[in-house]
């Protein structure tokens, strides 16, 4: 796992090679990657929001109560862990227009490996700031998004032309799996589940 993941930032287009080559599980995948580098954003913000806060205009940082964290980072890792599984079967469902024939599991291990910069940028989180976690956010998903424009049509074999206009679509439902992510959010906060700070 490590090497894969030193491998897409030193040389991408030859690690994809080496991933698409491999016969993995998506039961071996999330064991030994999505559990793993998914909990970096949730344990990140659990300790920055408990142990160090948001400083808000200046003023003293405003800090979550532990139990409200927990159940935030929770949820957040949760959310990961099925965004991914999500991302590939829409992976695997568009293969089709492209005349790409992957497995199930196969779509699912790309979309895991290709999220890896969003999972190892969340450790912004460790110091809330809205600075840092744009810059850092922003690095992320650049990076990620030329991660899939260069692997997709590597993975899938697939022409390059084809396989932007097919990193071009799921880059389009990533987004709009994110926005639906922050609606169901802001939706069970209405619900009485939004963070409970410290007074």
């Amino acid at each position: 796992m490590i090497n894969h993941v030193w491998g897409l930032f030193a040389h991408p287009d030859r690690e994809w090679q080496e991933i698409r080559g491999e016969e993995e599980s998506v039961h071996h995948m999330y064991l030994t990657h999505v559990l793993f580098l998914a909990a970096i954003p949730a344990v990140s913000a659990f300790i920055g929001t408990t142990q160090v806060g948001w400083n808000v205009a200046g003023g003293e940082p405003v800090r979550l109560t532990a139990g409200s964290a927990l159940q935030m980072s929770l949820m957040t890792y949760l959310a990961m862990l099925a965004g991914v599984a999500v991302m590939g079967g829409f992976i695997h469902w568009m293969a089709r227009t492209y005349d790409a024939s992957p497995s199930l599991t196969q779509c699912i291990v790309f979309a895991a490996y290709n999220a890896t910069p969003l999972f190892i940028g969340g450790l912004a989180a460790l110091y809330p700031s809205l600075w840092l976690a744009m810059v850092v956010g922003t690095l992320a998903v650049c990076y990620t998004a030329y991660l899939l424009y260069v692997g997709l049509p590597t993975f899938m074999n697939i022409p390059r032309e084809e396989g932007f206009l097919f990193s071009s679509s799921v880059l389009a439902v990533g987004l709009v799996v994110l926005v639906a992510m922050i609606g169901i959010s802001v939706i069970l906060w209405g619900f009485g589940l939004g963070p409970t700070y410290i007074s």
